[in-house]
C-alpha cells in the first residue's frame, strides 16, 4: 500500500504501520472508526512517539499526519525543535500555542487566560513579564496544562506535533513530556518525532508510552531495496533498472532524505538510471552530506557562503533581510545568494521580505552550522546579537547568539545578558536566566557592577540550586559595594536561601553581623525582623528566653507602622504561642499585626510570619479565622504562579487546621495534596517534614495506625529529625506513633527528648507541641505516679494558655493515666471545656472516654448518652477507629447503635444561631436556656455546635457570626 505525503505530492513507502497507527489514534479522537463502523466510545485521545535516526522520514511521516488530522477537522497545534533555539526558553511552547491567540487584543487575551493571564503569558510571548517575584516552575507548568487543556477542550479534536523534540528547549520539552501522558484523558492527539540517541534525560516519558501505543515509541527503520526503487522510479520515470535502483539503495543505506536528494541530483545532471550509469552514484551520494555538501557549497561563491552561514546560526525560519544583515550582504547580493541556495536544494522557503527561509534538512543545517570556521562562528554570532537587537526583538532573542561569543570585557555584552536574564526569570525559567548571568559574569562585567551581577545569579539560582545560591552571595558580599541597598538586599537574600536549606545558625548569624555595621535604624529593623523569624524557627537556639525577652521589649513598643514592624508584632504573636501566654494576649497581638495588612506573597519577604499568624488564631480555638487567612493567602500563592513549596506549605498547614477542628477527612485530603507537591519540591526539605507529620497526625486520629507508620518507613520520618522547626513537632509525632504502635519503652524515650529539647526553650504550651500529654500516656505502664505528675504538669500550662480545647484534652489524658473516682470527675471537666472548644475530635474522645468510665463504674445510663454523642461526633469527624471503639463500647454496655441524626455542615441551625448570637452578647448558658425554652444541658450543647461549625470558641463568636463566610476555603 501506497501512502501519498502532502510535500511534493511524493509516496511514503514502507510506513503503512505508522500511518496505520496514526489512522487508529485518529479514528479514536474524531469518533470515526476506520473501517467506517459506528463508534462504540466517546472519542479519546493519546500519544504516539516516532523514534528514527537522521533522515530516516520523521519530519515526512509529521507531515502527512497534519494533513490527515486537518482533513478529519481536527485543530492542528505545529511545533519543531532546533539545534540553535535549545537555549531559548518556551521556543516550542510558543511555536504551539502562541498562534492560537495571534491578533488577540489584550482585554481579550486576559478573558481567555483568566488568572493566568500574568503567569503563561510572559512564557508564551502574549505579554510582557510584570516586576515582582516570578512565578516558580511548577506553577508556570501548571498554568501551560491548563492552556493546553483548555485549548484541547474548546477546539476539539485537537492533535498536536512536535518534530525533532530532541532539540526541543528545556523548559517545553520538561513541560510536553510531563503532560503528554495526559493526553488520553482529553481530545488530544499528541505526535512527537526525535533521535532516540539524542533525546534528553528529562523527556523519558516518550520512551515509554501509556495506553494503546503498545508501551514503546514506534521505530522508523531504513527503507528496503524496492522501498528506494520505487523512490527512484517516482521521480526518474519507470525505466529505471533494478541495477540502478539496487545501487541507489546501497550508496544511501535506505536512508529516504539521502535517496530523495539523490534522485534529485540525478535529474539534474540528466544521468540515465541504468546499469552503465551506477558507478556514478556514490560521487552523487557523497555530496549530498557531509564534505561532500560543503564542497558544493564552497562552489556557489563566496557570498552565497557567508549567507548559507548566517542563516545557520540564525536557526530556523530566517529572514533574508536578518540574515543579509549577519552576513554583510546588500539586500541584492543577498537575493541572489538565497535564490542559489534554494535551486541547490540547501535552503527551502520564500525569500521575500515577508517571507522566511530554512534549510532544507536538520542534516544540511548542522552540517553548515559546523563547517563555519570557529573563529568567524563567533564572530557572526556576535554580529547576530547587534542585529536582533537592531531588528527590535530584545536582549532574550541577543543572548542565545552572546552565549556562543567569547569573553572581552564588553559591558554592552553583559548588560544584554543581565537584561536577558531578568526578562527569562520573570517568564518563568531560572535555569536559563542563569546560564546567561554565569555568561556575563565571565565576560566580566565591570569592577563596580560584580556584585550586582553575583547577586542577581544567585537569586536566579534561589529556587533550583540554594547551596550555588549560598556560594554566589556569599561571593557579592566579598566585593566592594557602594549601593548599600543592594549589599542589604544581598543580606536578605542570603538569610532566606540558608534558612529554607535547614541551616538556621548561618542564617541568624549572618544577619547579626550586619546588624552590627547598619547605621539606618529602619534597615537594621528589618534586618532584626528577619533575625528574630529565623530564630523562632531553630531547634537548637541557644538562648531562646533572651530573645523572648527582647522581642517582648520591642514589639510592644512598636504601632504597627509598616510591614517590618507588622513581621515583628507577628513574631510577637507567635513567640506568646510558644511560651503559653494567655491566649487572649497572643490574640490582641496578632489583631495588631493584620491591623494594615500582612500579605503571603510581598516582593522580597517570606511568608513566614503571615503563616504564623494565622496558626496562631488556630492555637487560640479561632480555627475559622485561621482558615479565612489561608483562603486569601493561597489565593495570593496561586495568582503569584507560586504552586511548588508555597502552595505545599499551604494545603499542609490547611489540613492541619482541618484536623484541629476534627474534620479529619478533610484533613486527609489536604495533607495528601500537600504531601504530593511537597514530594515535587524535594525529600529533606521542611516542607517535606510538615507534610509527612501532618498526614502521620490525621492516619492516627483515624485509628489507621498501620498505614501511618508505613507512610513513617516509606518517607524517613524518623531520626536525625530537622534543624528547623516545624508543626507539629516532628519528634513529638514520631513518638505518639510508636506509642499508637505499642512500643512504649521507645516511646517514651522520643518524648522526654522532645521535652529535653524545647523546655529550656521556654517552649511549654501543651496546645502547641502535646509532648507531656503523650509522654503521660506513656510512663503510666511502668512509672504510672510519673505520668500523673507530667499530665497534670500539662494541665496547668494548659490552664495559662486557657484555650478550651487545650484544657480539654489535657484533662482527658491526665484522667487516662489517673485511677479512682479521679478520673470521672477530669473527664466531665474536660468534656464541658471541649464542649465550649471548636475541636470536634477532641470532644468525641472526651466524650466516649467519659461514657466508657461511667459504664465501668456501673452508671450505664448515664454512660449511654456520651457514648450514643461520642459516636456521632466521631462519625462526623472521620475518626474510623474511635467510631469502632465506641460501637463496642454500646454493645458491652447492652446497647445498639442508634441511626445519626445529624449531618455535617457549617450551616448553623436557627437555635445554634440564636444560642450563638444571645453568648456572643454576654449570655449566660442558663439565660440562653430560659429564651429558648429549652434546658441548660441542651443550650451548651447547641453552642457547642456552632462553636464547631464557626470555628471559634466563645470569645470569638460575635466576630464570627457577622465574618461573611465566602473568603473560606471549600
Amino acid at each position: 500500500m501506497e501512502q501519498r505525503s502532502a510535500r511534493g505530492n511524493r509516496t511514503l513507502f514502507e510506513r503503512e504501520g505508522e500511518l496505520s497507527a496514526v489512522d487508529d489514534a485518529l479514528g479514536e479522537l474524531t469518533g470515526l472508526r476506520t473501517d467506517g463502523a459506528e463508534p462504540g466510545h466517546r472519542p479519546r485521545g493519546a500519544l504516539l512517539a516516532f523514534a528514527g535516526r537522521a533522515g530516516i522520514g520523521k519530519t515526512t511521516l509529521l507531515t502527512e499526519v497534519r494533513r490527515r488530522a486537518a482533513a478529519q477537522g481536527c485543530t492542528v497545534l505545529s511545533a519543531r525543535g532546533g539545534d540553535q533555539e535549545q537555549r531559548v526558553a518556551f521556543h516550542v511552547a510558543r511555536q504551539l500555542l502562541q498562534p492560537q491567540f495571534a491578533g488577540s487584543a489584550d482585554a481579550d487575551l486576559r478573558t481567555a487566560l483568566g488568572s493566568w493571564y500574568d503567569i503563561v503569558g510572559p512564557a508564551l510571548g502574549l505579554c510582557a513579564p510584570t516586576e515582582g517575584s516570578p512565578p516558580d516552575q511548577q506553577g508556570l507548568r501548571d498554568g501551560l496544562d491548563w492552556v493546553l487543556t483548555h485549548l484541547a477542550v474548546k477546539r476539539a479534536p485537537m492533535v498536536l506535533v512536535l518534530d525533532d523534540a530532541h532539540w526541543a528547549d528545556p523548559e517545553s520539552l520538561g513541560w510536553l513530556a510531563a503532560f503528554a501522558p495526559r493526553a488520553e484523558q482529553l481530545p488530544l492527539l499528541v505526535v512527537v518525532a526525535y533521535r532516540p540517541d539524542e533525546l534528553p534525560d528529562h523527556a523519558e516519558s516518550f520512551r515509554g508510552l501509556p495506553g494503546r501505543a503498545g508501551g514503546r515509541p514506534l521505530d522508523l527503520e531504513p527503507l528496503s531495496v524496492d522501498a528506494v526503487a520505487g523512490l527512484v522510479r517516482e521521480t526518474l520515470g519507470e525505466h529505471a533498472d533494478d541495477a540502478f535502483c539496487r545501487e541507489c539503495w546501497a550508496v544511501t543505506s535506505g536512508n529516504p532524505f539521502e535517496t530523495v536528494e539523490l534522485t534529485a541530483k540525478i535529474h539534474d545532471r540528466g544521468l540515465t538510471p541504468t546499469e552503465s550509469g551506477a558507478h556514478l552514484l556514490r560521487d552523487l551520494a557523497a555530496a549530498i552530506k557531509g564534505s561532500g555538501l560543503l564542497t558544493r557549497l564552497e562552489r556557489l561563491g563566496t557570498s552565497t557562503v557567508r549567507f548559507a552561514w548566517a542563516c545557520a546560526v540564525l536557526g530556523t525560519e530566517t529572514r533574508p533581510a536578518l540574515a543579509a544583515a549577519v552576513a554583510g550582504l546588500g539586500h541584492e547580493e543577498a537575493a541572489d545568494a538565497a535564490e542559489t541556495l534554494r535551486g541547490a536544494r540547501i535552503l527551502t522557503g520564500t525569500p521575500t521580505a515577508a517571507g522566511t527561509l530554512e534549510f532544507v534538512h536538520p542534516l544540511i543545517a548542522t552540517a553548515v552550522y559546523r563547517a563555519i570556521p570557529s573563529g568567524v562562528r563567533v564572530a557572526l554570532h556576535g554580529q547576530a546579537a547587534w542585529c536582533v537587537i537592531n531588528d527590535g526583538q530584545g536582549p532574550s532573542a541577543a543572548a542565545r547568539h552572546l552565549m556562543e561569543t567569547h569573553p572581552d570585557g564588553d559591558n554592552w555584552v553583559v548588560q544584554q545578558l543581565r537584561a536577558a536574564a531578568g526578562e527569562t526569570l520573570r517568564a518563568g525559567a531560572p535555569d536559563t536566566a542563569r546560564s546567561y548571568l554565569a555568561r556575563a559574569l565571565r565576560e566580566p562585567p565591570p569592577f563596580d557592577d560584580r556584585a550586582a551581577v553575583l547577586y542577581e545569579l544567585g537569586s536566579a539560582s534561589l529556587l533550583t540550586e540554594p547551596a550555588t545560591t549560598v556560594n554566589h552571595l556569599r561571593a557579592a558580599l566579598e566585593e566592594p559595594i557602594s549601593d548599600a541597598g543592594l549589599r542589604q538586599n544581598i543580606v536578605y537574600r542570603l538569610s532566606q536561601v540558608l534558612a529554607h536549606s535547614d541551616r538556621l545558625a548561618e542564617a541568624s548569624d549572618t544577619l547579626a553581623r550586619e546588624i552590627r555595621v547598619t547605621d539606618d535604624a529602619r534597615v537594621k529593623l528589618r534586618m532584626l525582623s528577619e533575625q528574630f523569624m529565623w530564630d523562632a524557627f531553630r531547634a537548637d537556639e541557644p538562648d531562646h528566653p533572651s530573645r523572648s525577652r527582647r522581642l517582648t521589649k520591642l514589639a510592644d513598643r512598636l504601632k504597627g507602622r509598616d510591614l517590618t514592624e507588622r513581621y515583628i508584632i507577628g513574631l510577637r504573636t507567635w513567640d506568646a504561642v510558644l511560651r503559653g501566654e494567655p491566649a487572649h494576649v497572643a490574640l490582641h497581638h496578632a489583631e495588631r499585626a493584620l491591623n494594615g495588612g500582612l500579605g503571603w506573597a510581598e516582593a522580597d519577604r517570606g511568608f513566614e510570619v503571615p503563616v504564623l499568624v494565622a496558626l496562631a488564631h488556630m492555637y487560640c480555638d479561632r480555627p475559622g479565622r485561621a482558615e479565612e487567612l489561608f483562603a486569601t493567602g493561597i489565593a495570593d500563592f496561586e495568582q503569584q504562579g507560586w504552586r511548588g513549596a508555597h502552595l505545599a506549605f499551604g494545603y499542609t498547614l490547611l489540613g492541619y487546621l482541618r484536623y484541629r477542628r476534627g474534620r479529619l477527612a478533610e484533613a486527609e485530603d489536604f495533607a495528601r495534596a500537600g504531601l504530593r507537591l511537597a514530594e515535587r519540591v524535594g525529600p529533606g526539605t521542611p516542607v517535606y517534614w510538615y507534610g509527612t507529620g501532618i498526614l502521620i497526625e490525621v492516619l492516627l486520629a483515624r485509628g489507621r495506625v498501620a498505614e501511618a507508620a508505613q507512610l513513617a518507613e516509606d518517607h524517613a520520618f524518623a531520626e536525625p529529625f530537622p534543624a528547623a522547626v516545624v508543626f507539629p513537632d516532628a519528634q513529638t509525632v514520631y513518638g505518639e506513633l510508636l506509642l499508637a504502635r505499642g512500643l512504649v519503652k521507645e516511646a517514651a524515650e522520643e518524648l522526654a527528648a522532645a521535652g529535653r529539647r524545647l523546655d529550656p526553650r521556654g517552649v511549654r504550651n501543651p496546645a502547641w507541641c502535646p509532648w507531656q500529654l503523650h509522654l503521660a500516656r506513656a510512663e503510666r505502664h511502668e512509672t504510672p505516679e510519673r505520668a500523673v505528675a507530667t499530665a497534670h504538669e500539662a494541665v496547668a500550662r494548659a490552664r495559662q494558655f486557657g484555650t478550651p480545647s487545650a484544657i480539654g484534652q489535657a484533662l482527658r489524658v491526665a484522667a487516662e493515666v489517673s485511677s479512682g473516682s479521679a478520673r470521672a470527675k477530669l473527664l466531665e471537666e474536660s468534656v464541658a471545656h471541649l464542649e465550649r472548644s471548636p475541636a470536634a475530635y477532641e470532644l468525641a474522645c472526651a466524650l466516649v472516654a467519659l461514657g466508657t468510665e461511667l459504664r465501668r463504674t456501673g452508671r450505664s445510663r448515664e454512660a449511654a448518652d456520651y457514648l450514643y454523642r461520642g459516636l456521632d461526633t466521631a462519625v462526623q469527624c472521620g475518626a474510623d477507629g474511635l467510631a469502632d471503639t465506641t460501637r463496642a463500647e454500646l454493645a458491652a454496655a447492652g446497647l445498639r447503635p442508634r441511626r445519626l441524626h445529624s449531618t455535617e455542615t457549617d450551616t448553623l441551625t436557627t437555635d445554634e444561631r440564636t444560642a450563638a448570637t444571645l453568648a456572643a452578647h454576654g449570655s449566660t448558658d442558663h439565660e440562653i436556656a430560659v429564651e429558648l425554652d429549652t434546658d441548660e444541658q441542651t443550650a451548651v450543647r447547641l453552642l457547642s455546635a456552632a462553636y464547631q461549625k464557626l470555628g471559634t470558641d466563645r470569645t470569638g463568636l460575635e466576630t464570627a457570626l457577622i465574618q461573611p463566610t465566602e473568603g473560606r476555603v471549600p
